[in-house]
């Protein structure tokens, strides 16, 4: 989770060729508005991102139900948003990717292929809300090289209060 240009997809990518899981793009499950509404420069609100969670929760539903280890990037920058990814879903850990704003301000910059404009920054840092001490998931530093990134998320994973239906210890 993450605001955008946190790096969420591309520690996504290094997990899963590090763990062999399943993954998804959470946004690849936003409706043809949502897109053209971002595309745009126009912040989505709650009610646009309600379906588009309620997808991302069914994916992690179908990867449960069938014991498949996976990961998906979500921004899941609010608690009733993440509420919503966990409802049912007891497997459900929070990677807070954590980047300063300036360092994602320049990634932001220089991407070209993707429809979220950095005009949209501010939005996003304005509905975001860390995780709360209850919420399953640490917090992140995200702008270092994604092999440490990974080590720190796989360390924190393998910690013995996270809850799991993966024996990380594998891995």
């Amino acid at each position: 989770m993450g605001v955008t240009g946190a790096g969420k997809t591309t520690v996504m990518r290094a997990l899963a060729d590090r763990l062999g899981w399943s993954t998804a793009e959470g946004d690849d499950f936003h409706s043809a508005a949502n897109v053209e509404k971002m595309r745009a420069g126009h912040p989505l609100t709650d009610e646009d991102r309600w379906p588009w969670l309620a997808a991302i929760a069914g994916w992690i539903g179908q990867q449960e139900a069938a014991a498949t280890p996976a990961i998906v990037t979500c921004s899941a920058l609010k608690r009733a948003y993440r509420d919503v990814l966990r409802r049912g879903h007891p497997s459900v850990w929070f990677a807070h990717l954590v980047v300063p704003r300036p360092v994602i301000a320049d990634r932001l910059d220089r991407r070209r292929s993707h429809y979220m404009p950095p005009s949209l920054l501010t939005s996003q840092f304005e509905a975001l809300e860390p995780l709360d001490p209850d919420e399953p998931g640490a917090a992140i530093a995200a702008h270092r090289p994604p092999p440490e990134i990974v080590a720190d998320i796989l360390a924190q994973l393998a910690r013995p209060t996270v809850p799991r239906t993966v024996d990380l210890a594998a891995y």
